[in-house]
């Protein structure tokens, strides 16, 4: 089975946008997303414009703020206070890469919590880790929404993530954790790392290599999670073998078409989340 993340994420906007007119109906509110965009780099502009777009399709307020690849970390810092402090603004959302001059960590730190939608705040990771309530990042949850259409209880499956990133790898192991899945986290230095695939009811592949999974690193019946974007000659790839798999196993994500249509559905329900709470 091919999973449909078009599809899935079209149906995941559609209950959003009804929330959202339903909402507005009693309370005259709507969600308001704030993306900062620093510099010209090419792919992070496409991103901002299909999440500008997808935004504004469901009801969200949506603004970006763009400034040039010589900003100061200064500037940027007392833009993200006022968003911090803005009513209207339910999440803020600051486009990685950033430019060399300024902190990963000091911006990702200075975003208010309870309106970090990308989920990267220590806050939102620590209460993921533990457990608690989190605001979880988008990439992860899309994955998971993904496995769900295909098997409703995860519990006991054996789960195996290629890639330990902040973005996906870690926030990933604690999602299946959570469904009762035992977790085996691969990374670059890990051995036998084709035996270790080989042994995943559920494998999730966000390592960034093209092709790297083939037909004999995968279990029979098997469900496949290919969260990587790679270039390969002239076609976009993903980190599984797609053709040499996907008659293998019971269920895999294409790519284009599987995990990035799911990641830009997931944060608008992170803005929708964040602003419900604040109703409350």
């Amino acid at each position: 089975m091919i999973i449909d993340g078009k599809k899935e994420s079209a149906v995941l906007r559609e209950e959003i946008k009804k929330e959202i007119i339903s909402i507005k109906n009693k309370t005259n509110k709507i969600p308001g997303l704030t993306v900062i965009l620093i510099g010209d780099f090419a792919p992070s502009q496409i991103y901002v414009r299909n999440k500008e777009k997808n935004s504004k399709e469901v009801g969200i307020n949506s603004n970006v703020i763009k400034y040039s690849k010589d900003v100061t970390e200064e500037e940027v810092l007392k833009k993200i206070e006022e968003l911090n402090n803005d009513k209207d603004v339910s999440g803020i959302l600051v486009q990685l890469p950033l430019p060399d001059q300024i902190s990963k960590e000091k911006i990702i730190h200075s975003i208010d919590p309870s309106k970090d939608v990308d989920g990267f705040h220590p806050v939102n990771v620590g209460n993921l880790a533990s457990g608690y309530h989190a605001i979880v990042p988008c990439t992860p949850l899309g994955c998971l929404l993904l496995l769900k259409k295909i098997e409703k209880n995860l519990s006991g499956k054996h789960a195996v993530i290629i890639g330990r990133s902040n973005l996906n790898g870690k926030p990933m192991a604690q999602l299946l954790l959570k469904e009762n899945c035992t977790v085996v986290i691969t990374h670059s230095k890990t051995k036998n790392l084709k035996e270790e695939c080989s042994k995943a009811d559920i494998l999730i592949a966000a390592v960034g290599v093209a092709n790297l999974v083939k037909k004999d690193w995968v279990k029979d019946g098997s469900i496949i999670i290919d969260v990587g974007i790679n270039k390969h000659g002239d076609k976009i790839v993903g980190d599984v073998s797609f053709e040499e798999v996907k008659n293998k196993v019971k269920a895999i994500t294409p790519v284009p078409g599987g995990v990035g249509p799911m990641t830009i559905a997931c944060l608008l329900k992170n803005t929708l989340e964040c602003f419900k709470a604040r109703l409350t």
